[in-house]
């Protein structure tokens, strides 16, 4: 059940607020205080899933208040509430952080729809954020060779802007690495990270996938939902095999690139984001454009800055310290002792073709610990790593 705090010194509006949250069908609980203090006391002892504040308060503004609680608890939502006369402050609200904002006196559709964009997007954001903990440490970037040396170089560069990064190269290279290390160098790192994998979603979904949808907008549609590029709002939204998106939802994300809004399938209501996009691919989007299956406009709105990540093969040099981290890391993950390669086991891996990259080259370390020897040998690799 969702936690909703309302902060408002107008004991009316307080309590139409309450009445219609508390009417609603989702099962709200919902709390009030009488001014922005209050507000604040009780945002300090408890969790809320959502704030609604008002602007215009004595004591302490709801200018103030939303400054207090992006510090303190920067994941809760705040929607604020404005009369007539603070508009503009109600829009610079968003500057600072605020999700939306409301009119007095409030529309029942309007704050209801805010309210659930709000939620979905807040429940998105918390997802993502335990999964970035889990899976953090995953991300390291091991080699030493000179091609790996100049993708640091850039992403040291590139990270801290506010740039959009093509990264191509071939499957199993790695390449979600290099985006994840340009998310966790920047200045969005403490906001979310989310990936969308275009390849793996049918292309009559992808649409609601990035951008939502609301309520009966299709057969399955039971409820609103927030998309993707919502739930990234304040990070970065990271597509994966960007090459296999359709036209139609190609020319979407163009238009969340250029305005920074979106629209939810089945909706005509703008949303603003503020993203940064890092998109990957393993197809020559070129040829793509030549054949009319990736728009031209868009490829150069992503491809600003271009790291080009090499296969296994051009980075032969790396394979014994590959084989170290991901030895040492199976052992972790099994709970058991860290095999030995033998010199000539790990020279025996450098020759081999690996089309496979990096992800074929960690499938084959692991195949060799749980059938090789007490150390790996030369034999072990050609009985159990061969083609």
């Amino acid at each position: 059940m969702a936690r909703i705090l309302i902060i408002e010194d107008e004991a009316a509006i307080r309590r139409v607020l309450v009445k219609i949250l508390s009417e609603e069908n989702q099962g709200y609980e919902v709390f009030e205080a009488e001014d922005g203090l209050a507000g604040m006391e009780i945002i300090k002892k408890e969790d809320f899933d959502l704030v609604l504040c008002d602007i215009k308060m004595p004591k302490m503004d709801g200018v103030e208040v939303l400054e207090a609680v992006k510090k303190i608890k920067p994941e809760i939502p705040m929607v604020m509430i404005s009369g007539h006369g603070d508009l503009d402050t109600a829009v610079n609200t968003m500057r600072l952080g605020a999700f939306d904002y409301i009119s007095k006196p409030p529309d029942l559709n309007r704050l209801l729809n805010t309210v659930r964009i709000a939620l979905d997007r807040k429940e998105l954001v918390v997802e993502n954020t335990l999964l970035k903990k889990k899976v953090s440490k995953n991300y390291e970037m091991v080699g030493e060779s000179p091609e790996i040396g100049r993708i640091k170089e850039m992403i040291e560069k590139v990270a801290p802007t506010e740039a959009r990064v093509l990264i191509t190269g071939p499957n199993g290279t790695g390449k979600e690495l290099v985006a994840h290390w340009l998310h966790q160098k920047s200045e969005r790192s403490n906001g979310p990270m989310i990936e969308v994998n275009c390849a793996a979603i049918p292309s009559e979904l992808i649409e609601s996938e990035l951008f939502g949808h609301v309520k009966g907008a299709f057969t399955s549609a039971n409820k609103d939902r927030a998309g993707k590029f919502e739930a990234a709002n304040g990070g970065t939204i990271f597509l994966d095999e960007v090459g296999d998106m359709s036209l139609s939802a190609q020319a979407k994300v163009l238009r969340a690139l250029q305005e920074n809004k979106v629209q939810r399938v089945g909706s005509d209501r703008d949303i603003k984001v503020d993203v940064r996009v890092i998109t990957a691919t393993n197809k020559d989007l070129k040829k793509e454009i030549e054949e009319g299956r990736f728009r031209e406009d868009l490829y150069h709105r992503l491809a600003v800055i271009l790291i080009k990540v090499p296969s296994l093969n051009d980075r032969r040099e790396d394979i014994p310290l590959l084989v170290e981290y991901f030895t040492k890391k199976i052992a972790n993950d099994h709970g058991t002792t860290q095999k030995k390669f033998a010199a000539k086991a790990i020279k025996l891996l450098q020759e081999y073709d690996w089309t496979g990259n990096i992800r074929e080259l960690r499938n084959v370390v692991e195949r060799l610990i749980i059938l090789g020897g007490k150390e790996i040998s030369e034999e072990d690799v050609k009985l159990f790593a061969s083609k």
